[in-house]
């Protein structure tokens, strides 16, 4: 017996950049490209205050002042340009790469050195606009089921807000990620999730992760569009986000993109990539770098020079350095603040471990 079948549902993932691995434009450059060139310059900042950053926090967790800690290496153009794209009063629920996004909305260096190094309080943003955001998640995945909450109450209380939630490659074979994208499409939240698939989730290649030929088009399983772009290209990051932004906030539905990059770093400050990353893909990744990729562009724009480029690495080195102290310098928790905000009403089972800490008033005195 001959089966006939009939075509129902065809898809397409789109894909675009705006600069080459050169830093060569390839189409026509956004409006806010050529309206305001002091963007571009504060983009190229961000990525490599970011930069910067990560260099120093490895310093401080390979000399005992850190605790594990997730560089963005290679990556800083995905953070930086959501964060570009982003209104105030739109919210972020990041995973644990997004530290361009969270600077460029007020989080501020020691809070980050602080939330790294085992205090809570450094996700107690004290900038109005990073204070809507909600702390870097390092459980997999889960962050894109609060944004389908924050998403949820932006749509009942009618608010023209967006919540942008990041994800790693790696996060989207997760069943929460399935789960939020299928509410998001069927409740048609004002969201947009954005995958940083960076090649590695840990030691996994891409190659092993999935079967699909795009991460992007595991948004047709909730029924929304899904694009890819290129993540080492801050102006496609910044221009594509910010349009799937505006379409959510226009009531037009929410959007996955896929940000193609690659990370040229250690997992965390646990791993060793070496192990696992071939050298010759590593090297070969080099000339992809996002911050060299647009400082090309603005040095062929006459917008940037040699001596420019010496002056911003001289004050980031000054404001890391200066964070570092900053951080160092903040007193040392007592032990009994782990349980102040672990549960309403704290457990019996825990209660001889705080009888025995509040026993010991040195060690809430001197914080050990």
């Amino acid at each position: 017996m001959k089966i006939t079948w009939q075509s129902q549902a065809t898809f397409d993932i789109l894909y675009t950049r705006f600069l080459n691995e050169l830093g060569k434009p390839e189409q026509a450059l956004p409006a806010f490209v050529q309206t305001d060139p002091q963007h571009l310059l504060d983009l190229y900042t961000m990525m490599v205050r970011v930069r910067h950053f990560d260099k120093k926090a490895i310093a401080l967790q390979r000399t005992g002042l850190l605790s594990t800690f997730p560089a963005t290496t290679g990556q800083e153009a995905i953070s930086v340009g959501i964060g570009a794209a982003m209104r105030p009063e739109d919210v972020l629920c990041p995973y644990y790469r997004e530290y361009g996004a969270q600077f460029w909305r007020g989080v501020t260096m020691e809070e980050i050195f602080s939330y790294w190094g085992g205090d809570e309080q450094g996700s107690n943003f004290q900038h109005p606009t990073a204070r809507q955001d909600f702390p870097i998640c390092v459980p997999i995945a889960s962050q894109t089921l609060y944004a389908t909450g924050v998403a949820t109450a932006f749509k009942l209380r009618k608010q023209p807000r967006v919540c942008v939630t990041t994800i790693g490659e790696g996060g989207t074979s997760r069943g929460d990620f399935y789960e939020a994208m299928n509410v998001a499409g069927i409740w048609h939240l004002p969201m947009v999730f954005v995958i940083n698939n960076n090649q590695w989730a840990i030691s996994v290649p891409s190659k092993e992760q999935t079967h699909c030929q795009t991460y992007a088009q595991k948004a047709i399983a909730g029924g929304i569009r899904g694009i890819q772009i290129d993540g080492n290209d801050v102006i496609a990051v910044r221009e594509i986000v910010s349009q799937a932004i505006e379409d959510a906030r226009n009531l037009k539905g929410p959007t996955v993109i896929e940000a193609i990059t690659y990370r040229m770093c250690d997992h965390t400050t646990a791993d060793d990539a070496s192990r696992y990353q071939p050298k010759e893909e590593v090297d070969a990744q080099k000339n992809k770098d996002p911050i060299l990729r647009l400082r090309n562009y603005l040095h062929d724009m006459g917008l940037w020079n040699e001596e420019k480029e010496k002056s911003l690495y001289k004050n980031c080195q000054e404001e890391v350095n200066s964070a570092a102290e900053n951080y160092l310098k903040i007193p040392p928790k007592s032990p009994k603040s782990m349980f102040d905000h672990l549960y309403h009403v704290l457990p019996s089972i825990y209660q001889d471990q705080l009888d025995e800490i509040q026993a010991n008033k040195h060690l809430q005195r001197e914080g050990v």
